[in-house]
């Protein structure tokens, strides 16, 4: 195979600051589309070794747990991935602000957290992309939002649109509507785990094994939302094509409005984007 075959997307070393779920969704779906080479990632955490390892044993990272190596490491890495719990973050980037230079690119994809509160968090206007991806990402079948200081270079814009785009679908949106896309695909994954859980529970009370009931709602899901995607038809298009005027359908949609589905599922989409700037205004108030 030629060099142009094999040849990493991105030649820079990317250092994750956190190695929780999100981090490793991102990484598994970098490694697995070769986004960076073997060996281009480090990955460093507040004190879970055995975490650490895992990830190295999986997917090949590199990590540092001695302070002095970590605080070299984040000297000197020209990406760094801001992956840690909204709640550590203040004082992660507190400490991570006086060893920065103005060329290093923060990645974050921390709920809540604005471009604004980080700068100020760091103490410098250092460039900054805010992403908020979701868990489908390890599979290459996330969706991001994305969102840019203005101090980003063409070239940093360029990189961390490869990164997202290798692991799933990308959209560049205005800050302000980062917490809506939050409550959409950030948690919105979370959402259609719970209705196929409920499916496969429904399948399992009416008689079928519990493994027929995951099989067939799974293939469901699946096929539902590849039709969306292929045939480029609204939801509610789709949806009326199944429903035949008191058929079993019907029956089922109706059950499912008595509950108040529809207006249920808006009401948990604006929650999660409410619930995401509260967290953000905890973090603000917090440096205020």
């Amino acid at each position: 195979m030629c060099e142009s075959q094999t040849k990493a997307l991105i030649q820079e070393q990317i250092t994750f600051f956190g190695a929780g779920s999100m981090a490793e969704a991102i990484i598994r779906g970098m490694m697995a589309r070769s986004v960076v080479k073997r060996g281009g990632i480090t990955v460093i955490n507040r004190s879970n070794q055995a975490r650490l390892e895992e990830l190295q044993q999986q997917y090949g990272v590199l990590f540092q747990t001695e302070d002095a190596a970590k605080i070299e490491l984040l000297r000197r890495s020209p990406v760094i991935v801001l992956a840690m719990k909204p709640k550590d973050a203040a004082q992660a980037l507190g400490q991570l602000g006086p060893l920065l230079s103005d060329g290093q690119l923060i990645i974050s994809v921390i709920a809540g957290l604005s471009i604004r509160t980080m700068q100020t968090l760091l103490g410098r206007k250092q460039p900054i992309a805010r992403t908020m991806p979701n868990t489908s990402s390890s599979i290459g079948l996330g969706a991001t939002g994305i969102s840019f200081s203005k101090e980003i270079s063409e070239e940093q814009r360029k990189n961390v649109l490869t990164i997202f785009e290798s692991v799933g679908t990308v959209t560049v949106i205005e800050e302000e509507k980062m917490d809506v896309l939050t409550g959409i695909s950030g948690s919105g994954p979370a959402y259609v785990y719970y209705l196929m859980e409920a499916m496969i529970a429904g399948g399992i009370r009416g008689g079928l094994t519990p493994e027929q009931a995951h099989e067939l709602t799974v293939q469901t899901a699946l096929g539902a939302a590849r039709m969306v995607q292929q045939t480029g038809e609204e939801p509610s298009a789709l949806r009326h094509k199944i429903m035949s005027p008191n058929g079993s359908t019907v029956a089922a949609l109706e059950r499912l409005d008595k509950g108040d589905f529809y207006e249920t599922v808006i009401a948990a989409v604006q929650r999660c984007a409410e619930r995401s700037r509260e967290m953000g205004a905890v973090l603000k108030e917090g440096i205020e």
